[in-house]
C-alpha cells in the first residue's frame, strides 16, 4: 500500500531512539523526509547517518525549552521548503507513585511532557498545509493507570483531552491530530524499568503474561502505525486516541 508520503516532510521529536526513531525509519522508507531531535547530540548524529543524510536532518533541542518548537519548525522549512506534519515524543518522567515523587519533579514534567508537547502542536498546526498531521506520543496511562509511574499516570490523560480540543481547533483548516496510545515495547526506557526491578527477568515475564499477544512489541511495529496514522491514506482519522499495545488496555 502506497501511504503516500513520497517528498512529505516531518517534524519528529525525541526520535534519536525509541518509538521516535522506528517511526522515522518507517516514513524515510516510504519517501519522506525528516527533522529529527533530541537532547543527546550524538545519539541525534547516529541517527541521520543510519536514516542517511540526504533523507534526515538532525536538531539538538529540548521541549522544555520555549524556543525549541520554532527552532524545529524553521529548519524544516529552510531546509526541505515545507512540512506537512510531526511526531511529538518526549522521554517519559521518572518513576514513583504520584504522592512520592517531588514538587520539582513535578514541575520538570509538566514544562517537558506536557508543556512542551502543546507549545509544539500549537507552533507546528499554523503552518501545516490543508492535509498536515499531527500524532502526539502518550501512553496505555492515558486511559489506565500504570503502577508506580505517577507523574505520567497524571499528564498523559490530560494531553488525551489537550489533543481533541486541539483537533477540533484545527480540523477545520484540514489539520489531523491524533494520540497514539503504545504499550510495552523493547525501548531503552523498558530495558531501565525492568533492569529497576528487584528481579528483572520475573518483571519481564509478568508483563509478557498481562498482554494478550504474551510478547513485548518491537518499535518497529508501532512505527509502521504511526507512519500510516501521519500519512494521506489516514486522511480521515482526527481527534482518537489510538492504542498500539497488543491488546492489554481492557476498556472499549
Amino acid at each position: 500500500m502506497d501511504l503516500g508520503h513520497g517528498d512529505r516532510v516531518y517534524i519528529l521529536t525525541g526520535a534519536s531512539r525509541g518509538l521516535g526513531f522506528a517511526t522515522a525509519r518507517a516514513l524515510v522508507a516510504d519517501g519522506a523526509r525528516v527533522v529529527i531531535s533530541s537532547r543527546d547530540g550524538d545519539r541525534v548524529a547516529t541517527a541521520v547517518k543510519e536514516l542517511g543524510d540526504d533523507r534526515a536532518t538532525g536538531v539538538v533541542a529540548d521541549l522544555a525549552s520555549p524556543d525549541s518548537a520554532a527552532k524545529l519548525v524553521e529548519t524544516a522549512q529552510q531546509t526541505y521548503g515545507r512540512l506537512d506534519g510531526a511526531l511529538i515524543s518526549v522521554g517519559g518522567p521518572p518513576p514513583g507513585t504520584a504522592a512520592q515523587v517531588s514538587d520539582e519533579q513535578w514541575r520538570e514534567a509538566f514544562e517537558t511532557v506536557f508543556l512542551g508537547t502543546v507549545r509544539m502542536v500549537r507552533t507546528v498546526a499554523p503552518v501545516l498545509t490543508d492535509g498536515g498531521a499531527i500524532a502526539l506520543v502518550l501512553s496505555s496511562s492515558a486511559r489506565s493507570p500504570i503502577p508506580g509511574l505517577g507523574l505520567s499516570n497524571g499528564l498523559r490523560p490530560g494531553l488525551a483531552g489537550a489533543a481533541k480540543d486541539m483537533a477540533d481547533e484545527f480540523g477545520p483548516q484540514g489539520v489531523r491530530v491524533v494520540s497514539l496510545l503504545p504499550g510495552r515495547f523493547l525501548t531503552d526506557r523498558s530495558q531501565q524499568l525492568f533492569a529497576a526491578a528487584p528481579d528483572p527477568e520475573a518483571a519481564r515475564a509478568a508483563v509478557e503474561a498481562s498482554i494478550p499477544l504474551r510478547r513485548i512489541g518491537d518499535p518497529a511495529e508501532f512505527g509502521r502505525v504511526a507512519a500510516f496514522v501521519l500519512s494521506p491514506a489516514a486522511s480521515y482519522l482526527t481527534g482518537l486516541t489510538i492504542p498500539i499495545d497488543g491488546g492489554t488496555i481492557r476498556t472499549l
